[in-house]
């Protein structure tokens, strides 16, 4: 099953176009010297940038300002010199050019999601980082416009999501496992040659080519979600060239895909508990029936039951299925921004009428208004089970739902049917779980959300202990969403931005609250007291 089931997508600027749509083989670690059997990466030769395309997600070309460029890196790192596939770069170049501090690579996660279409709608947020740096993202291989994995077309692809992905009886359980295969079989005959090689640690490797290519001496990283795994595993398989770092929403790195799915069950349910509750508070404001929290989770089960049997309208001739709600609501609470959309669409759905649930949920499976999708999912798909070595039966699939339906009873069928996203995948996956230990490596600063429902807060603890002694360096975020720094928090932004830019990492322990105090300043919590 993925390691992120649900994808983390830019919730900046989303909610304005989710009305406008409604109203309508092994990759291992392997020996780190093959990563450095190719020669030295040549400079690259920046242009202007064209519109993203519609496998990067669509959308208008980036400013004047922005620039463009393609890496070629090999294929296969065991074959340094053989077929080389291109890597796809974006960059701003930084405002004070005479005290400019080098590049900083972002990855916002996914696995899957495009750096060439996120990073130019995302900037305003990183624009005290551009006063120094050059703001830099790229897409993985696999994904946009890096060699993208292909599997089924669009008109397959909303059929598959259509599908019922929480079978209840054999012919269902039939159909659903029917549903797996035609996709495995599509990705298989659409991108064979390239499946073998969009594992983490292989793209980890092409993060150390994107690093000579751009005349640096260390990587200066922000990882978001994903972005921090394939950041630890650029960390152990390179630690002497990374410089300034950032993980945000961390990926536990000592977690099975199993382990994975049930923090994110976990996770969901607890975000959906605080929606809840916050509707519950604001009163009469709040459009959803019932008095408490637990009513209003009881009515989405409903809900969720009532669409199993019967879908309802949705957007053109498409319903909203129990999936495609579950999904959709899943997406709304990546951000507290997107809880007032979260709350329109389940009254709407109660009403019969589905066309805001079925918008979120299309924006979390790469959907445009024009029925065209990202390569996000297969992408995702792809690199998680070149990276996973968790196959799960039918059988296997059914023994755990139980622990996965106590963890959660909205998200727990769901996360625990989708652990047969890999069954019979034709490559085999490469680790149990990722070395992301990096003795030798500069301080990396970790933030922990603990209101993150993708990427539960113990994952960041437990990347620090990872890390290693002198690596890691821990600091929690006590709010919402998905991620700490584009909450808009003070706090965590003089934080991250005092270690990117001076070098200056905060106290180990330090605690950001949603709430920050008046001047915005970290506070540390006394020795010992627990975070």
């Amino acid at each position: 099953m993925p390691r992120n089931v649900w994808r983390v997508t830019a919730a900046t600027a989303l909610a304005a176009t989710l009305l406008a749509s409604a109203g309508c083989s092994d990759d291992g670690d392997g020996d780190k010297t093959k990563a450095d059997g190719a020669k030295e990466a040549k400079p690259l030769e920046w242009g202007e940038c064209p519109a993203p395309t519609p496998l990067e997600g669509g959308g208008q070309a980036p400013p004047k300002d922005w620039q463009c460029a393609t890496l070629d890196v090999p294929l296969d790192y065991a074959k340094p010199e053989g077929e080389t596939l291109p890597i796809a770069l974006i960059r701003a170049k930084a405002r004070n050019q005479k005290n400019r501090l080098g590049s900083l690579v972002f990855n916002f996660g996914g696995p899957g999601g495009s750096g060439i279409t996120t990073l130019p709608g995302a900037a305003k947020e990183y624009e005290a980082l551009r006063a120094r740096y050059d703001l830099v993202s790229f897409d993985p291989r696999g994904v946009g416009r890096s060699a993208p994995v292909r599997c089924e077309d669009d008109k397959q692809l909303d059929a598959y999501f259509a599908e019922d992905s929480t079978p209840d009886t054999p012919q269902e359980e039939q159909g659903f496992v029917d549903n797996i295969r035609t996709y495995r079989e599509a990705c298989e005959k659409n991108s064979d040659k390239l499946l073998p090689h969009v594992g983490t640690s292989n793209a980890a490797r092409d993060l150390d080519r994107i690093r000579q290519a751009l005349g640096d001496e260390k990587l200066n990283y922000f990882g978001i979600s994903y972005g921090t795994e394939l950041g630890g595993v650029y960390a152990h398989l390179f630690p002497k060239n990374v410089g300034r770092a950032v993980f945000d929403a961390v990926v536990d790195p000592t977690k099975t895909s199993e382990e994975g799915a049930l923090g994110q069950a976990k996770g969901f349910q607890l975000a959906l508990g605080n929606f809840a509750q916050d509707c519950v508070d604001r009163g009469d404001e709040c459009k959803l029936q019932g008095s408490t929290a637990k009513e209003i989770e009881a009515n989405i089960i409903k809900l969720q039951k009532d669409l199993a049997a019967k879908p309802i309208a949705g957007i053109g001739d498409r319903q909203l299925t129990e999936g495609q709600a579950t999904n959709g609501i899943a997406q709304a609470l990546y951000s507290q921004e997107l809880w007032p959309l979260l709350e329109q669409g389940l009254d709407e759905a109660d009403g019969g009428q589905g066309q805001l649930l079925l918008a979120l949920s299309d924006a979390l499976n790469g959907r445009d208004q024009d029925g065209r999708y990202s390569n996000i999912g297969a992408a995702n798909t792809a690199i998680n089970c070149a990276d996973s070595k968790d196959r799960y039966t039918l059988a296997q699939t059914k023994a755990k739902l139980p622990a996965f339906r106590a963890a959660s009873p909205v998200f727990g069928d769901f996360l625990g049917w989708a652990m047969m996203s890999c069954t019979d995948w034709p490559v085999a996956g490469a680790w149990e779980t990722p070395d992301v230990s990096a003795p030798g490596s500069a301080p990396i600063l970790v933030i922990g959300n603990t209101g993150d429902p993708a990427t539960p807060y113990e994952g960041a603890r437990r990347m620090v202990e990872r890390l290693g002694p002198g690596v890691g360096v821990e600091l929690t975020y006590k709010g919402e969403g998905h991620g700490a720094y584009n909450s808009g928090d003070t706090c965590v932004q003089e934080a991250v931005n005092a270690y990117l830019i001076e070098g200056k990492t905060p106290a180990a322990g330090t605690v950001c609250t949603a709430k920050a105090d008046p001047t915005g300043s970290p506070t540390a919590p006394p020795t010992g007291s627990p975070v």
